[in-house]
């Protein structure tokens, strides 16, 4: 059978040089799949929610517990790969997000659909930082660009379509025909794995069994995300008291975990957080935009169907029509952008990026309920065109002046901030939106749309725009390395 050579040197013989683009594909197909379980169930959750008679506060653990499990998770990738190799850990993870799909489709209680999710939350959070090092080490500097297109604009396309299928389905088949969908993908990547994932990393670091995971750490991790998201959430409702717990718990982490990182690297074991990487400039500068983008971009995703559902009254289904074009757009402007990214500064290409967002955010201030749905398509354009130019550039701008033994710690750990900034966007949107429309004397549960309820949200918008300003003065900050001279890891 063609995958059984198993190490790089072997691959590359056999397949050439295409090889690293078939690595790319294999690996592409398997994040694509992650991406899809992360944001497909949503359009099941008021029909499961129906079918197990479930209160808001338990259905939204379908989507909090798959979150919360995929932000730690993706701390442990570069321990994972270190010690299992590339194909075992790819592998281990499609099986595991497979058994995830399989158990919550075929899940007779929620309890059985809610452990699914977590253990699908687990293998999307493992995944999801292999594609950035593969493209950094398997790529010469002049390719990386152009594969983090590709790469994007398939892993895009996914969630951009898989709402409007997935509503197909569910009124067709009804919610466990979500679960599955992910099936086919899982099985597609095996198959790729077994053909063109190595057992050593791209750059030929063999895997090696002496290192254990920094289970202190990991715990510590874990503590302070899941303490912090609660914390914001129990803020939403009156008890004040416990959401300042909670949140100077999450502090208490950060503070525990930061001091034992440095404990555990001076006295030489691996942290699971290498901080010598914020020792970088160009990388630091980067981990702030991607917690601030992470915030503002899933803040808007929450805020955008909400807006137009509970301000413009339109039905969900318009909602799904009118974010379509955007997704569509978004997924070919990375392809565009990704060929830019070795002619182009990042600062510069993430800068044009970042003001396009806070454009499109604030232009949602002129959209009111007579306002024809062209406007509102043509602004989530262009917060997507500014999305795409960020996507591709961001992550490898910057983790291009890293050495190359910190690439998988960078890549998990830039992935690991935008999840928990993405997380408390998403709170964030929602505490500010609940004040100011209680500040302007109106209430989400008045069916009316009125004068109030729609500054709320022009005031929102505004609060996302100031976000993406403020990652803007870190963007600018992002110096390239000199453009010579082979991939990191080569």
């Amino acid at each position: 059978m063609s995958g059984r050579g198993s190490n790089l040197a072997e691959l590359s013989a056999r397949y050439g040089p295409r090889y690293r683009w078939l690595l790319l594909l294999s690996v592409m197909v398997g994040t694509m799949a992650s991406v899809m379980s992360s944001t497909i169930v949503n359009v099941a959750i008021p029909d499961m929610s129906r079918h197990f008679l479930l209160g808001q506060d338990r259905a939204q653990w379908v989507s909090s517990g798959f979150m919360v499990a995929m932000t730690v998770s993706m701390l442990t990738t570069p321990w994972l790969l270190g010690r299992f190799g590339y194909r075992a850990t790819y592998v281990g993870t499609m099986l595991v997000l497979l058994a995830g799909g399989m158990a919550g489709g075929l899940a007779a209680h929620f309890p059985i659909v809610l452990l699914a999710r977590v253990a699908e939350g687990l293998a999307a959070g493992v995944v999801q930082p292999i594609p950035a090092i593969i493209m950094l080490r398997a790529f010469e500097p002049h390719e990386q660009g152009r594969a983090s297109g590709l790469f994007g604009m398939g892993v895009v396309l996914a969630p951009a379509l898989g709402p409007s299928i997935g509503g197909v389905l569910v009124d067709l088949f009804g919610w466990r025909s979500i679960f599955f969908m992910v099936v086919p993908f899982c099985l597609a990547s095996l198959v790729l794995a077994y053909r063109y994932v190595p057992t050593s990393a791209p750059g030929g670091a063999e895997a090696s069994r002496g290192a254990g995971l920094d289970w202190r750490g990991l715990v510590l991790a874990t503590i302070g995300t899941l303490s912090l998201l609660n914390g914001l959430v129990e803020l939403h409702g009156q008890a004040h008291g416990r959401a300042i717990a909670l949140l100077a718990l999450s502090a208490a982490a950060l503070v525990g975990f930061v001091g034992w990182q440095r404990r555990a690297a001076a006295s030489g074991r691996a942290p699971l957080m290498n901080l010598a990487l914020f020792g970088y400039r160009t990388f630091a500068m980067g981990s702030i935009v991607a917690f601030i983008y992470g915030t503002a971009l899933f803040g808007s995703t929450y805020l955008l169907p909400v807006y137009m559902q509970l301000a413009l009254h339109l039905p969900a289904s318009h909602v799904g029509t009118i974010l379509l074009p955007a997704g569509i757009v978004l997924a070919f402007t990375i392809g565009g952008v990704g060929r830019l990214t070795h002619r182009v500064p990042t600062r510069i290409l993430v800068t044009i990026g970042l003001v396009l967002l806070t454009a499109s955010f604030g232009l949602m201030v002129t959209v009111d309920a007579t306002a024809p749905l062209v406007l509102l398509v043509t602004f989530a354009v262009l917060g997507r065109i500014g999305l795409g130019f960020i996507l591709p550039s961001l992550n490898l701008g910057a983790m291009r002046p890293l050495h190359k033994d910190l690439i998988p710690q960078g890549a998990s750990t830039i992935n690991f901030l935008r999840m928990v900034g993405g997380a408390a966007g998403v709170s964030l949107c929602a505490i500010v939106l609940e004040w100011r429309i209680g500040a302007h004397g109106d209430s989400l549960a008045n069916p009316q749309t009125s004068p109030a309820r729609l500054a709320a949200f022009d005031e929102s918008f505004l609060l996302l725009a100031a976000v993406c300003g403020l990652a803007i003065l870190a963007a600018w900050q992002l110096r390239d390395p000199p453009r010579s001279g082979p991939a990191g890891g080569e």
